[in-house]
């Protein structure tokens, strides 16, 4: 019987098979270990392969998508309701080959090895940004113990300690001092860090004519844009610019029964990290509107009769859905842009 859908449970070194024929007859189960991964495919007819959306798992859906077969990649939380009994390897296996044959299953794109570094970078500057705040409140607490308050914001730190260590009316132990100027040093470090790749990242930004066309979007700049295309991928992998804006978690969430809609707050699923690039970039572009005569008319008017940050969600999902229709259709962006009648 020839093998139409396989399911492949990743680990490190050992992963699960599951095949079934076109009549849904479970025929391959094995373990193979990582070195056995590409002897075993390439000598398989192309055939159905579905995976999670996990670590490794676009590496060998590129690897395996060179090979003739059609791979898919699914979040973990789709497959999870097809696991029939306990959680093993086999059970998982098992449930993947079943949803990624699902007619209305919802799938990730594969993202090539440039859009992955990319991505690699944001998730690296992330980081640091996260470390360099801790710091920051970390030496802002420390100071707090001694009688000594930072005003807020980052920038004070490295305007207001080094006065307040070389003060020596505060009173502050020498050892003290010693260790708030390695804190510092080391909020320094981070900050450095966190500029170099925010200029590598606007590096691969300025030679990419799509990530620089997405730029174009008030409340878009270089990070938000190099973001996108590396995540989106594919956008005609998305029906429509609404699908977009819900990955994004940028909709309300429902709790609807009998006929009888119940919209909440936004549901916050998918990438926190580009849903809050693109809501700070959405209050970026309302804070200058109140400031100019000339901005646009849709998001004075909606910032005035709705709270800022309603505001600012609804213009990020606007922006996200524009996105969607300049990657999707190849346009340019156009101001004021009003769609055809059809």
């Amino acid at each position: 019987m020839k093998v139409t859908t396989v399911g492949i449970d990743l680990a490190k070194t050992v992963f699960q098979i599951h095949g079934v024929d076109e009549h849904g007859k479970a025929i391959v189960k094995k373990q193979i270990k990582r070195d056995q991964m590409a002897v075993f495919f390439v000598n398989l007819p192309p055939c159905l392969i579905g995976m999670e959306a996990c670590g490794s798992a676009h590496h060998w859906a590129r690897k395996l998508t060179g090979m003739g077969h059609v791979v898919k990649l699914m979040a973990p939380q789709y497959v999870k309701p097809y696991v029939k009994t306990n959680k093993n390897d086999a059970a998982d296996a098992e449930a993947i080959c079943e949803a990624v044959s699902r007619p209305n299953m919802r799938f990730v794109p594969v993202k090539d090895t440039g859009q992955q570094a990319v991505l690699a970078m944001h998730r690296v500057r992330q980081g640091f940004v996260k470390a360099r705040t801790a710091q920051a409140n970390q030496i802002r607490g420390l100071l707090s113990e001694f009688g000594l308050v930072i005003p807020q914001g980052i920038g004070h730190i490295a305007l207001r300690v080094p006065e307040l260590i070389e003060n020596a009316s505060n009173d502050l132990p020498g050892s003290f001092r010693l260790l708030v100027q390695r804190l510092l040093d080391h909020l320094k470090e981070l900050d450095r860090q966190v500029g170099e790749l925010e200029a590598q990242i606007q590096a691969w930004h300025r030679n990419s004519a799509i990530s620089c066309k997405l730029a174009q979007i008030p409340g878009i700049g270089p990070i938000t844009a190099s973001a996108l295309v590396a995540s989106i991928a594919d956008a005609k992998s998305f029906d429509s610019g609404r699908q977009v804006a819900a990955w994004l978690g940028l909709v309300p969430r429902q709790h609807s029964s009998g006929g009888r809609q119940n919209l909440l707050g936004i549901s916050k699923r998918g990438d926190t990290y580009l849903r809050t690039l693109l809501i700070h970039g959405a209050r970026s572009v309302i804070f200058h509107t109140q400031h100019k005569a000339d901005s646009c008319t849709w998001v004075k008017a909606l910032a005035e009769r709705r709270n800022k940050n309603v505001a600012a969600v609804a213009l990020a999902n606007k922006n996200a859905r524009i996105v969607w229709a300049l990657l999707a259709h190849d346009r340019q962006y156009q101001d004021n842009y009003t769609p055809a009648a059809a």
